[in-house]
């Protein structure tokens, strides 16, 4: 019988199809509010409706980062007290609801690796971090309204290589993205933390 803790697999909320299975590892991309406009997203979805289920969603997902790296929208995250709310709100439940692998948060958007812990569903983890991140940053900002996108991006992880590439990914993102030369200089991400622990 499943309960409100239990995985829910594959589901939507009309927008993004999410895979919650529970204990394993999960690559989230959540970005905030105006960042993507749902137009754009709507248009790319609907060219790839021929395409295969697997093959559309890492079509997407590229479009989705390349767009987000050239920097839409307000970009709340670039100021050091807002992209501390949401680091803060991501170390706060490591080794709690989740184990926190690795992270960046970057200007209009966040990447994250965790692995849920059992009896924490992957849905209750997004909406507890959404809601406190975005009712703090808001406070900050005093501002009222949409933070985040309403919906988030997520991809488990398949095998070892695939979880290897994650990392690498996510902490090579602000180099990719040309704000620093090095992953461990941004200051809002896993790299720099791993390096100072070290």
């Amino acid at each position: 019988m499943k309960t409100s803790s239990s995985p829910r697999g594959w589901h939507s909320r009309g927008y993004l199809p999410h895979f919650d299975g529970g204990e394993i590892c999960q690559f989230i991309t959540l970005h905030l509010g105006d960042a993507l406009p749902k137009k754009v997203l709507e248009k790319w979805k609907r060219n790839l409706d021929f395409e295969n289920d697997e093959y559309a969603k890492q079509l997407l997902y590229e479009r989705i980062n390349k767009y987000l790296d050239q920097g839409y929208g307000s970009c709340w995250l670039n100021r050091p007290d807002i992209a501390a709310i949401a680091e803060e709100s991501l170390l706060r439940w490591d080794s709690i609801r989740y184990r926190l692998l690795s992270w960046v948060i970057m200007p209009n958007h966040t990447h994250f690796l965790i692995k849920p812990i059992e009896g924490f569903p992957l849905s209750k983890i997004m909406k507890n971090h959404k809601s406190f991140t975005s009712h703090s940053a808001n406070k900050v900002l005093k501002r009222n309204g949409q933070f985040w996108q309403e919906d988030y991006f997520d991809r488990y992880i398949r095998d070892h290589d695939h979880y290897v590439d994650t990392i690498r990914y996510i902490e090579m993102n602000p180099v990719k993205a040309g704000f620093c030369k090095k992953p461990e200089d941004w200051r809002f991400g896993s790299a720099r933390l791993r390096l100072q622990n070290s």
